[in-house]
């Protein structure tokens, strides 16, 4: 079942994995596509149900061109689980994902077994520079701010040793509808999850990158105060899409966040 449909999206969805193994919901960052998982599903996907999408207006996925809010992703992810019976999930989120997954910890409280916040924030200032960004990205397509973004998302060091694995996501994003890209910024310009933190009850792990500078260190910490209970990990070295840069230290963070909150996985608890 490659794709869900929403009431007004349609999911490009992909697994890996035992259907009967503890299920991780992997949700993208902006610009990218669920292929940014790929060395973490790699690993994880020999003891976890790991399923991938690409949020909507991203690689394969299409939505209605209508705007719409980090609320209406988060209702996006239940749509999924909906789809494929599930009742609760381990959610794993970057950036745009990340913020995905606060929304659904704040409106779906009961549909979390955790939730992973890695290089994200609850409130990106201000609104006017992501309308800006959008007006650009839909006059001239993702090809007139690849260059920037890729200094934001790796380090120089990365950006040097791993050149391959850079001009792969170079050319996804390039790929990326301009559309989606547009409406995805509009969305993160009007988002302000801060009020709303307090309420999240679900197990959270924040992972940081200690040079991103696109959500930097202070944003993750801003998060593991406002999160009762959360654990702050900082990577470094890594800068924004630190799922790529730092996989294996992800799949650690998974692993142990998953193994706490899951019955039956080596290590966990009943809760």
């Amino acid at each position: 079942m490659p794709y869900v449909q929403t009431p007004s999206a349609t999911l490009f969805v992909t697994e890996a994995g035992s259907p009967n193994a503890p299920p991780i919901l992997f949700s993208n960052s902006l610009g990218t596509t669920h292929r940014m998982w790929d060395a973490v599903v790699a690993e994880l996907s020999a003891d976890f149900r790991c399923i991938r999408y690409d949020t909507r207006g991203h690689g394969a996925s299409t939505f209605d061109a209508r705007p719409f809010d980090i609320a209406a992703l988060a209702d996006d992810a239940v749509a999924l689980m909906n789809n494929l019976g599930l009742a609760r999930v381990h959610f794993a989120g970057l950036s745009l994902g990340g913020m995905t997954g606060q929304a659904l910890a704040i409106h779906h409280p009961d549909r979390l077994a955790s939730l992973t916040l890695m290089a994200t924030s609850a409130f990106m200032p201000t609104e006017a520079a992501w309308n800006d960004r959008a007006a650009l990205v839909r006059r001239e397509g993702t090809k007139a701010i690849v260059g920037a973004t890729l200094e934001r998302w790796f380090t120089p060091g990365y950006r040097e040793s791993a050149a391959t694995s850079v001009e792969a996501v170079a050319a996804e994003f390039l790929a990326i509808d301009r559309t989606g890209y547009a409406g995805a910024c509009e969305a993160i310009g009007r988002m302000d999850l801060r009020p709303d933190l307090g309420t999240i009850v679900a197990p959270t792990t924040i992972i940081a990158g200690a040079e991103d500078p696109a959500t930097p260190l202070a944003m993750a910490r801003e998060l593991n105060q406002a999160i009762d209970g959360s654990e702050l990990v900082v990577l470094s070295p890594a800068a924004h899409l630190l799922a790529v840069e730092q996989p294996e230290r992800v799949c650690a963070e998974l692993r142990k966040t998953v193994a706490m909150n899951h019955p039956g996985v080596a290590g966990g608890s009943n809760s």
